[in-house]
Formats: structure tokens, C-alpha cells, sequence
């Protein structure tokens, strides 16, 4: 029962981080980030690619291979499920923690509201990307957010199931990064 209570408190958390980065319908509030119309800028190192299209034939589920689970410590299969227009997938540790790799073709780095929480960038492999969360709240969740190209982005977001540890979320979600990052156009 107690891991039943636990799988129904982390669904709403895990919806919540996987926003992050995903297009909000104008009108309605979000707790998590959420893309902004683009302001004409690129984010530093992306370079112009056809990289939405190549994205587009991309599976999110297929992105962690069962090698790459493994060293992430997630043992279940990926659930496919869209945000917004964007096609994402969802893994969960259950007890642990939830993972969700999120594929936008429409919105590149520029085009994301990262002004909530503490924004790092970094260099994930040859993509540049930022690191989001919000180590006051120490609720548990981060998000790396990679950019493909111009006007592309691959979103992890990760959500510790104690709703504690951000660091350790950070940690995960980087690793997750660091895992789909070289299937990436």
C-alpha cells in the first residue's frame, strides 16, 4: 500500500518536472518552465543543422539502450507519451526516481524560459546545454536541457521519488544526458 501512495504522490510531480521546457498553451499557468516565442537569438555553440528534421525520426524510447538503463539504474521499459506537440518518453525506478527524455523540434535553448531556478550551462558531449533546478526548493528535481541545432532541443528531466536531493536529481538527470546525447543529431 505504502508503494502504491508513493506511485500516486510521484505521477503529478513527474508531470510536473516533465514540463519543463514544454510548450505552455497561452492562458494557462505552469509550475515548471515553459517555452517563450523566440527572440531571434541562438544560444551560444549551437550551430544551424537540419536538426528538427532529424529529431522527427528519432523514437525517445529508443534512446536508452537496455546497456544505458542499466547505468542509469532504471529496469523498466520507456512509456511513450507526448507534451504538448513534443514526443517524450517516461522511465521509472520505482521508489527511487523517474526520468523523462522529451524531443521538441520547434525550440532550440533560445527559445526556452530558463528564469526559474539556478541555470548552469555545460557542454554535454558535442551539444551544448543547460542545467536547470531549483536547489532552494530542494524538491528533488533537475532538468538538462540539450540544444540540437537552431530551433531543437532534447529535454531530461528527472524527479526523485522522495522529493528531496537535488543534487543526486542532477546528478541522475546528467547522467541520462550523457546517455542519449550521442544518438542526437
Amino acid at each position: 500500500m505504502a508503494d502504491r501512495t508513493r506511485l500516486l504522490l510521484l505521477v503529478p510531480a513527474l508531470l510536473a518536472v516533465a514540463a519543463c521546457g514544454a510548450r505552455v498553451p497561452a492562458g494557462q499557468n505552469a509550475m515548471a518552465a515553459h517555452v517563450l516565442p523566440s527572440t531571434g537569438g541562438d544560444a551560444p555553440g549551437t550551430a544551424p543543422s537540419a536538426a528538427p528534421d532529424s529529431l522527427a525520426r528519432l523514437d525517445p524510447c529508443a534512446l536508452l539502450s537496455p546497456a544505458d538503463r542499466s547505468s542509469a539504474g532504471l529496469t523498466q521499459l520507456g512509456k511513450p507519451k507526448t507534451i504538448g506537440e513534443a514526443r517524450a518518453c517516461d522511465w521509472t525506478a520505482p521508489a527511487t526516481f523517474g526520468v523523462t527524455v522529451t524531443l521538441d523540434g520547434e525550440n532550440g535553448l533560445s527559445n526556452l524560459d530558463v528564469s526559474h531556478g539556478t541555470r548552469t550551462k555545460k557542454k554535454v558531449g558535442a551539444h551544448q546545454a543547460v542545467q536547470l533546478a531549483d536547489r532552494k526548493a530542494t524538491d528533488g528535481t533537475c532538468a538538462v536541457l540539450l540544444g540540437v541545432g537552431r530551433s531543437a532541443s532534447v529535454q531530461v528531466d528527472v524527479s526523485n521519488s522522495t522529493f528531496a536531493d537535488t543534487p543526486l536529481a542532477c546528478t541522475r538527470a546528467t547522467t541520462v544526458a550523457g546517455l542519449v546525447e550521442p544518438k542526437l543529431p
